[in-house]
């Protein structure tokens, strides 16, 4: 058992930059599938329509996010009884291996079934460590930060998840407009992001290796409870609950106005995959930079206000925003719309972390925030792209928008009933 640390704040904020560039390089490694998914699609399946090719690619991200639940359930145990430290490691190693695997599986025409067969490997060794690595950096961040500014701190979480993502995209800007062909990219140039993430992993895992343990963790020897226990999570079946309710919204309409949004611009508005690309990353810089903003006010009026605010902005907006979006021909009302919607999102994914790491005691928190989080993404956030393609391949895609809408307002019903976190929070007690 780690000894307990007095962390000085230059040593805090230290270690608060590792865990952060470190989840950085993991979700860059997670988003590069789908920025690059309209160029590979038709490497690893059979020729056919551009929507059938993306419907397989995004049913492979489907199945990613159904090892998260037993990634947050292994690294969750593995963080509350070995250390948030180690199990970050472990981790990135993993992202490392499925990203590396992608790099270099050869397309359809050469090995047949096998390269989806492959593809669908990595992408299930990516979903475990992803569905490691949110429960184990939220709980991490909430722990290392202070009392007084823990939203704020914990807000980074997303903020590099969402850099992943941009430099993701950034990567496929600058092949697009300064270095490779459609054709290149369509043939092999859509490898290189693949090769980048691995690379970038090893500094990751050097990053991480030079982590301070948090003081909440190095306390644990004086509990006397078993850690990291699903015997003992289950003794909190309220957190549980509540952390799968309040899930459900946000991570819905997260998927749909990032991960989905580059889709149908192309898909559905007609843009160009290099202006879908332009506008997607543009607005997601933007989103970013409200993160840390959300929190910190979190930490002056509550994180309950804030979630209610995002239950029910999204609850009437999700169908008239997307509707507007549909019948657009402009990128500046684009543009606009999807602002608007990523504000309200804000109310979600700037403090979601925080609420769920101040839910869970310190013996269980890990594998509480890990688990539960990871059930409720791989149900509702890793399908968001598949079944708004399915509604479309059906012809009925505004159907997609009030899916979205029911789930944000079923998460309303949580925000409205559950406690504010931020003056109930269980890491005070640690």
């Amino acid at each position: 058992m780690p000894t307990q640390t007095v962390l000085t704040p230059a040593a805090r904020l230290k270690s608060i930059f590792a865990g952060s560039i470190g989840n950085l390089v993991e979700w860059y490694d997670w988003y590069v599938y789908s920025a690059f998914a309209l160029y590979f699609a038709k490497v690893f399946f059979p020729a056919g329509d551009q929507t059938a090719q993306l419907l397989n690619t995004a049913a492979v991200f489907a199945i990613g996010f159904l090892m998260r639940p037993i990634g947050g359930w292994l690294f969750g145990m593995y963080a509350d009884r070995s250390g948030r430290k180690a199990a970050l490691v472990a981790s990135v190693v993993l992202m490392c291996t499925g990203s590396l695997i992608i790099a270099v599986t050869p397309g359809y025409a050469s090995i047949g079934v096998w390269a989806p067969a492959l593809l669908v490997f990595a992408r299930l060794l990516q979903g475990l460590s992803v569905g490691g690595e949110y429960g184990t950096s939220a709980t991490y961040l909430s722990e290392i930060a202070t009392r007084e500014r823990r939203g704020f701190y914990a807000s980074f979480q997303y903020v590099t998840l969402i850099m992943g993502q941009l430099l993701a995209l950034a990567v496929l800007i600058l092949l697009q407009q300064f270095f490779l062909t459609t054709e290149q990219l369509e043939s092999w140039g859509w490898r290189i992001p693949f090769f980048i993430g691995a690379l970038c992993a090893v500094y990751a895992l050097y990053l991480r290796r030079n982590m301070v343990e948090s003081e909440s963790f190095a306390k644990q020897s004086t509990i006397g409870r078993k850690q990291g226990s699903l015997a003992e999570l289950m003794r909190h079946p309220r957190a549980v609950l509540v952390v799968i309710g309040l899930t459900m919204g946000g991570t819905v309409a997260f998927y749909t106005y990032t991960t989905y949004m580059q889709l149908f611009l192309v898909n559905t508005v007609g843009m160009s995959i290099a202006t879908a690309t332009a506008l997607n990353a543009s607005t997601l810089f933007l989103y970013m930079l409200m993160q840390p903003v959300v929190g910190a006010l979190s930490d002056r009026i509550g994180r309950k206000p804030i979630l209610i605010a995002f239950g029910v902005l999204g609850t009437v907006s999700t169908v008239p925003i997307m509707n507007a979006l549909s019948g657009t021909t402009s990128v500046v009302e684009a543009f606009a719309l999807i602002m608007v919607a990523l504000t309200i999102v804000s109310g979600y994914t700037a403090i979601n972390a925080v609420v769920k790491a101040e839910l869970f005691p310190v013996h269980i928190r890990a594998l509480g925030v890990g688990l539960c989080f990871s059930i409720a993404v791989s149900l509702f956030g890793g399908t968001a792209s598949f079944i708004a393609l399915w509604f479309k391949q059906q012809g009925m895609e505004s159907g997609f928008y009030w899916y979205v809408t029911g789930c944000i307002a079923c998460s309303l019903l949580v925000y409205a009933t559950m406690k504010d976190t931020k003056t109930h929070s269980l890491i005070d007690r640690d």
